[in-house]
């Protein structure tokens, strides 16, 4: 562990293992890189408590397993490995290893994503027939590269060779397994060269001695190495020590992938292959920076308005230009709730997390139409529901901006930034003012800014900007209904 803890970013493949241990210890910890496709060695639901970013490269070794399942195929039907071993041993069995064609057999691709659809086209190619599944491709996009999406039900008695690529997630834990195999027409032929545990294996181990499985071609085992090697010396499995990656052009492209995320992240230039902040993606833009301030400070008023840290937050996005904001807008939101609470390391990442947790509901609507002025730059609004408490606020250049109070609008939008003074008292006290500039002189603090709003009730709110927080403010709490200060 100790190399981690003095580490802001942690590149790992696919055999280190990032625990919640290692991510406790690594305070510093920002992102974690996997410099491959699967994260199934990182405990991502830990790190994305602790607000620390997971990112793969999912595009990196795409080819090269692709083709290593393809050669799976082709091996399987001709029994390649099984012919090259009996001629080492001295062997001539010219009978023994009769194959088959694939020209005119069924291909089933379970999981169409970036390598189901390059083994897809690359199987065309021999004559193969291919159909598949998959939950989240549409039928009208894989047709385009000519995939026959069916249901699972479909593709099962109708396959000759099934090969998965999906990830291991519960819902795939076991997509093969004793139920479907008996589905399957007799004799098929099983690929994984995605995830051990995809393919049940004490099942494919039954299919094949029973003959429903004609031969399997394994690149991963639900323990890697294997100690159960039952499957593994089956003559008609053929087996590789997870070699999907192994090839020097993807194990070149995943390094350089990821090193060049981490770099574009840390130098604020933008965020790809993110596996547990995907919304955070456009964040980085600079145009959204000080939305996400805006955001925070918002949450952070609305916090300190409402006295509470429970409830319901309404967060409303307001003109077209915010129309796909609200994905980072709201875990903004909630950071600036949460600031200065027990939660500590409140980031974008884990925020909505964390405002579950602590009771806080998060919820997120969207309007084109934004009153003028703010019709072409756009308007943000967050209300605690069921109470009056509320704050709206804009963007001018890139300084955030309080419009609306508790309904009360500011004549002038009052800037949210830096140390400020928030309170709120009667139209009708004049003294109010003068013990401000009182309280400013014997702290030696000078006014950056004032603002002020109409009234509401008899009573106006003030936004005071200072050069530095005042320690005390015993004199002026006797002479308003409530005050408090902010570092923004």
């Amino acid at each position: 562990l100790s190399p981690s803890q003095d580490c802001d970013g942690l590149i790992v493949r696919s055999a280190t293992k990032v625990t919640a241990d290692v991510l406790e210890a690594a305070e510093r910890l920002q992102v974690v890189g996997r410099a491959g496709t699967g994260v199934d060695n990182v405990d991502v639901e830990a790190a994305t408590r602790k607000g620390v970013l997971v990112m793969n490269t999912p595009t990196g070794n795409s080819l090269s397993a692709a083709e290593l399942t393809c050669g799976m195929i082709l091996c399987l039907a001709r029994q390649i490995p099984q012919a090259a071993a009996s001629m080492k041993e001295g062997k001539w069995d010219r009978k023994k290893y009769m194959g088959m064609e694939l020209n005119g057999k069924t291909l089933g691709v379970l999981g169409l994503g970036r390598i189901g659809r390059e083994v897809a086209t690359r199987m065309q190619a021999f004559g193969m027939k291919t159909v598949g599944y998959d939950p989240i491709i549409t039928p009208e996009a894989s047709a385009a590269f000519g995939v026959e999406q069916l249901p699972l039900e479909q593709i099962w008695p109708r396959c000759d060779f099934i090969t998965v690529h999906t990830p291991l997630l519960p819902s795939t834990t076991g997509l093969l397994n004793d139920s479907t195999f008996a589905k399957c027409r007799r004799g098929v032929q099983v690929v994984n060269c995605a995830r051990g545990g995809i393919v049940d294996e004490g099942a494919l181990l039954r299919a094949l001695q029973s003959g429903q499985c004609g031969g399997a071609a394994l690149d991963v085992f639900t323990q890697e190495p294997p100690k159960d090697r039952d499957l593994v010396n089956h003559p008609n499995v053929i087996c590789c020590p997870h070699l999907g990656a192994s090839t020097q052009e993807a194990q070149s492209r995943c390094g350089k992938e990821i090193a060049m995320q981490i770099v574009d992240m840390a130098t604020g230039k933008g965020l790809a292959g993110l596996v547990n902040g995907q919304a955070l993606s456009k964040a980085f833009a600079p145009q959204t920076k000080p939305w996400i301030t805006l955001a925070r400070a918002l949450g952070t008023v609305l916090c300190m308005v409402g006295k509470q840290v429970q409830g319901s937050v309404q967060v409303c996005t307001l003109g077209t230009p915010l129309r796909e904001a609200g994905s980072y807008l709201t875990p903004a939101v909630a950071t600036g709730m949460l600031a200065g609470g027990a939660q500590k390391e409140v980031t974008l990442v884990n925020a909505l997390l964390l405002a579950q947790e602590a009771g806080l509901k998060v919820t997120t609507t969207h309007s084109d139409v934004a009153p003028e002025p703010d019709g072409s730059t756009g308007l943000l609004q967050v209300a605690l529901q069921g109470t009056p408490h509320r704050a709206t606020g804009s963007v001018q250049g890139s300084t955030p901006m309080l419009r609306e109070l508790n309904g009360a609008t500011f004549k002038q939008p009052a800037p949210l930034a830096g140390p400020i003074l928030i309170y709120r008292a009667k139209a009708s006290e004049p003294s109010t003012l003068p013990a401000l500039a009182g309280l400013l002189g014997k702290a030696g603090v000078q006014l950056q800014s004032y603002h002020s709003s109409g009234m509401v009730a008899g009573e106006q709110w003030s936004i005071v900007g200072l050069s530095a927080p005042l320690s005390n403010l015993g004199e002026l709490k006797t002479r308003v209904t409530e005050v408090f200060q902010l570092h923004l």
